[in-house]
């Protein structure tokens, strides 16, 4: 009964074990560099970073770049602004519950928000990206200029 027992836990975490590997090989590949879309976001003269998803709202944004915005104040939440267009909201999820950082659309109404805290779920919400940090910079009274570029275009741009 005991060897029963024994091999019965080995099975077990070595099955435990396999899946652990598995989610992990998942994430990092979910998470690498090549996945991910960069940005830079310059306010005032601060250069900030954020990441981006790979999905077609992200692609869509990313053709608009670059972008100079003026980010507006919306129920001391968030900073929004009014793109140029409005983007695909293919695949997009019916709606996502904001964290701080969060780079996101309004598809409803076409604009994008930034936000600097927590908000509920939001029918129409579509995250783009999430910020690398410097999430306090939005969190400040009043309207705020703001130029957008992905990275690749940043490193193109001569001095």
């Amino acid at each position: 009964m005991k060897l029963l027992s024994l091999m019965l836990f080995m099975l077990i975490n070595t099955s435990l074990f396999a899946c652990n590997s598995s989610k992990n090989k998942i994430v990092q590949q979910t998470n690498s560099k090549s996945d991910t879309m960069r940005l830079r976001i310059i306010v005032d003269d601060n250069i900030y970073t954020a990441s981006l998803y790979d999905n077609s709202t992200s692609k869509d944004f990313v053709s608009l770049l670059p972008l100079s915005l003026t980010l507006t104040d919306y129920n001391n939440t968030e900073k929004i602004s009014d793109l140029p267009k409005k983007l695909t909201t293919k695949d997009a999820p019916a709606g996502y519950k904001p964290s701080p950082g969060d780079i996101t659309i309004y598809a409803p109404w076409g604009n994008l928000a930034l936000f600097y805290k927590q908000f509920p779920y939001s029918e129409g919400l579509i995250v783009l990206g999430k910020l690398d940090g410097g999430i306090d910079v939005f969190n400040r009274q009043g309207s705020l200029d703001v130029r957008i570029e992905s990275v690749q275009e940043a490193k193109n741009v001569k001095k």
